[in-house]
């Protein structure tokens, strides 16, 4: 039997069926390896299809084997093939982690709940990644974000209940707008397998239907991807829930959220039909370059550091949103790989702080007084992941924003390029927050016994190795530019 023939469907399958096994074995010890396999596979599965991918082209599996539109498909191309690597390899790095930081931040009693939740949650990002069926994907979405909200819970802090109902609310409310506008689109056209709904779309004749059904998906997409203002729960829930949650969040569930409206915005709508009626490429950019210096300009006044990297977050979004409201080959090429770089470099961002906090016992800048002497290494990693959010020369935040300067250039918007470099100073004024706190500030003269506990090698290591990709993508870009440009004349029709 050739396992990668069912990859697709596999490889969301994997760690969707562990869940529910996790919770009937309920042993910490099997609930973490049950995991761990199902992760591994899903990360093998997807390494695999984006391999298929760059040699055969798009691959189209009919669940059941009935035919699209319908049966359910699941289809991967050059776009969602780089989003599934980052998800599941993130993933797998975040869990490997996991199980000493867990120790120190969620109760004992709740351990094994959230390896089951873990895995319903990348089940279902990955599940949104690469169905193609519209339904689907908001199902998918119901997955990932009821178990995101478990997982924000599990806390040991009191605000994390806040945070977690915080974004329970506006994560119905943003499902509720999308599966509206899935409505409107399914009675326009019959279907909901997003290839077929795309070309029965364009036979529409009344366009008022479509503009509402747009309207609805783009509303609630934003709320998902925390698009400034829409950015109101971002904040508390990487602030308040466990360190590896915050680092998984941060670097896949925003991402996929900004697939999911590149793929309705491509596939489905075909924005040649609605640009010319909708100045969507103004509006999208106002935001995003709201979302730049907001974010960061708002980073600069925490006092927390997993706040701090929250609010940078908001920004870092925004430079995605950025290059794709060029709507261009060159403005698509470096949203991508934003998305991508933004999404290693915040995860290793918040796995380190996951060392700080076994160690420290908090993320408070007070914690990271003369962090330079009392955890150096971990200091230095946090220093690298600070240079590639502003975007300096050896790092993978210099490749994104350079191709985002370009794309602006391209196409002659000057001033779109300044704005990029000058919401970099804003970058550049919260990071040397954090390089004051940790190395010109003298450290604690001792640590309380209780908080004096040692970082684990696996802990180190998954850290590490998040932390030396954010330099290696800085230099070597055949995977993460020949992904994103793949993706980007995929989406324009290119193909």
């Amino acid at each position: 039997m050739n396992w990668m023939q069912h990859a697709p469907a596999l490889q969301v399958v994997a760690p969707l069926l562990a869940a529910p096994l996790i919770v009937l074995m309920r042993r910490l010890s099997w609930a973490y390896a049950i995991a761990v396999a199902a992760c591994a596979l899903a990360f093998f599965f997807s390494i695999g299809l984006w391999s298929q991918v760059q040699s055969t082209g798009v691959i189209a599996y009919a669940i059941g084997n009935w035919p699209p539109p319908w049966g359910i498909e699941y289809r991967v191309d050059a776009l969602n093939a780089f989003i599934l690597c980052l998800v599941s390899g993130t993933g797998m790095a975040v869990l490997l982690f996991s199980r000493s930081s867990n120790a120190h931040e969620v109760p004992s009693e709740q351990r094994y709940l959230f390896y089951a939740m873990f895995c319903l949650c990348l089940a279902g990002l990955l599940g949104m990644a690469i169905t193609g069926d519209a339904f689907n994907i908001f199902v998918f979405l119901e997955i990932s974000a009821l178990s995101t909200y478990v997982l924000i819970a599990m806390g040991r802090q009191r605000q994390s209940l806040f945070a977690a109902y915080q974004y329970l609310i506006l994560g119905t409310i943003g499902a509720t707008f999308i599966v509206i506008g899935i409505g409107l689109i399914y009675l326009l056209t019959g279907t909901l397998n997003l290839v077929d709904m795309g070309q029965r779309l364009s036979q529409v004749d009344s366009m008022r239907p479509v503009y509402a059904a747009f309207a609805f998906i783009s509303a609630g997409v934003f709320l998902k991807l925390a698009l400034f203002p829409f950015h109101n729960w971002l904040p508390n829930a990487y602030t308040y829930a466990p360190t590896t949650v915050s680092a998984f969040l941060a670097a896949t569930a925003t991402k996929v959220s900004i697939y999911v409206l590149l793929r309705f915005y491509f596939t489905v709508f075909h924005l040649d039909a609605i640009t010319p009626h909708l100045p969507l490429s103004l509006m999208l950019g106002a935001l995003a370059i709201a979302a730049m210096f907001a974010g960061s300009a708002t980073a600069i006044f925490q006092t927390d550091m997993k706040r701090l990297l929250a609010f940078s977050s908001v920004g870092q979004i925004g430079y995605i949103m950025l290059g794709i409201a060029l709507f261009n080959a060159s403005g698509l090429t470096a949203g991508l790989v934003h998305l991508f770089n933004h999404g290693i470099t915040k995860g290793a961002s918040f796995l380190l702080l996951g060392l700080v906090v076994t160690r420290l016992g908090g993320t408070q800048m007070s914690h990271l007084s003369g962090l330079g002497k009392t955890m150096p290494w971990t200091a230095f990693g946090l220093l690298i992941c600070g240079l590639s959010l502003i975007g300096v020369p050896g790092t993978a935040g210099f490749i994104s924003k350079l191709y985002l300067v370009r794309a602006a250039l391209d196409l002659g918007l000057w001033w779109v390029a300044l704005m990029v470099l000058l919401s970099s100073l804003l970058a550049v004024a919260y990071v040397w927050k954090f390089v004051e706190a940790a190395y010109f500030r003298p450290p604690p003269e001792q640590l309380p016994p209780s908080l004096a506990n040692v970082t684990t090698w696996d802990m180190r290591l998954m850290a590490l190795l998040l932390t030396l990709s954010t330099v290696y993508f800085g230099f070597d870009t055949r995977f993460t530019l020949g992904s994103a440009q793949a993706a980007a004349q995929y989406l324009l029709g290119a193909h």
